[in-house]
C-alpha cells in the first residue's frame, strides 16, 4: 500500500510539474513587450521578487526534508531560473527609481530575508523540528498568496464584469492546486497539502463567478499582472486602493498574487 501511495504521488507530482512549468512560462507575452519597447511600462517587479522567494523556500524544504521531494526541488528550481530571468530582463529596461526598488527587494526579500531564514533554522532547530519550522513558513506564504484572489472576487461581485477573471489561467492554477494538495495528501506532507486546498477553493469559487456573470455588461479592461507575471485583463479601477497582497502600479493597474506550488 505504501508503493502504491508513493507510485501516485509521483504521478501527481510529474504532472504539477508540467503544469507548473507552463504557468511559469505564462508571463513570456508580457516580457516580450517589455523587449519590443524597451520599457517595462509600469508593470511592478514585486510579484516576480516574491515568486522567486518562494521558489527558493521551497528548494530549501525540500533538501532539508530529502525523502521524495526530487519533483519539489525539480520545479522550484525550474521557477528561480525562469524568475531570475525574469527580473534580469526586468532591471534592464526599468526606469532608475523601480529599478533602485527591486534591487532593495531582492537583497530585502531574497538575500536577506532568506538568509536569516536558513542561518536560523540551521543554528536554532535541527531534525523534524527544523522541517517543521521551514513548512509553516511555506505554508502561511501560499495561504497569503493564495488568498489574493479575494480581491478580484469581490470586484466581480461588485461590477458584474468578468473581465478581472482569466478564465484559461484560473483552470491551470486551479488544476495545478489538485495535483499539489494529492502530492502533498499521498506523502502526508500537509504544509503542501494543506494551502493547495485552498487555491482549489477559489480557484472553484472564481470559475463559478465567471459562469455567474460571463453574459454581464463589461467595462473597458486594462491589463494587470499576477504572481509570477501572468497578464490578465482587469477592470480598471484607479478609485480603489485594495488591501496587502494587491498592489496598485502608477497606470492604476491592480497586481495580484498567485502561487504554484
Amino acid at each position: 500500500m505504501a508503493i502504491h501511495h508513493e507510485t501516485l504521488a509521483i504521478f501527481f507530482g510529474i504532472l504539477g510539474n508540467i503544469i507548473s512549468f507552463l504557468v511559469f512560462l505564462a508571463p513570456l507575452p508580457t516580457f516580450y513587450q517589455i523587449y519590443r519597447k524597451r520599457s517595462t511600462q509600469g508593470f511592478q517587479s514585486l510579484p516576480y521578487v516574491v515568486a522567486l522567494f518562494s521558489a527558493m523556500l521551497w528548494i530549501y524544504y525540500g533538501l532539508v526534508k530529502n525523502d521524495a521531494s526530487l519533483l519539489l526541488i525539480i520545479i522550484n528550481s525550474i521557477g528561480c531560473v525562469v524568475e531570475t530571468i525574469y527580473l534580469a530582463i526586468f532591471l534592464v529596461y526599468a526606469p532608475n527609481k523601480a529599478m533602485l526598488s527591486t534591487i532593495m527587494l531582492l537583497l530585502l526579500l531574497n538575500v536577506f530575508g532568506f538568509g536569516a531564514i536558513v542561518l536560523s533554522t540551521l543554528k536554532f532547530t535541527t531534525g523534524s523540528l527544523r522541517l517543521s519550522v521551514i513548512g509553516w513558513i511555506c505554508l502561511v506564504l501560499n495561504i497569503s498568496v493564495f488568498a489574493a484572489p479575494l480581491f478580484i472576487m469581490k470586484q466581480v461581485i461588485k461590477t458584474k464584469s468578468v473581465e478581472s477573471i482569466p478564465l484559461s489561467l484560473s483552470v491551470c492554477l486551479t488544476i495545478n492546486a489538485v495535483m499539489w494538495f494529492f502530492y502533498g495528501l499521498l506523502l502526508k506532507d500537509y504544509y503542501i497539502a494543506l494551502p493547495n486546498t485552498l487555491g482549489f477553493l477559489f480557484g472553484i469559487i472564481q470559475m463559478v463567478l465567471y459562469l455567474i456573470y460571463r453574459n454581464a455588461k463589461t467595462q473597458e479592461p486594462m491589463k494587470l499582472q499576477e504572481l509570477n507575471g501572468h497578464t490578465i485583463d482587469v477592470v480598471k479601477l484607479s478609485t480603489m486602493v485594495p488591501s496587502e497582497p494587491n498592489h496598485v502600479t502608477k497606470s492604476g493597474a491592480v497586481t495580484e498574487t498567485a502561487s504554484n506550488v
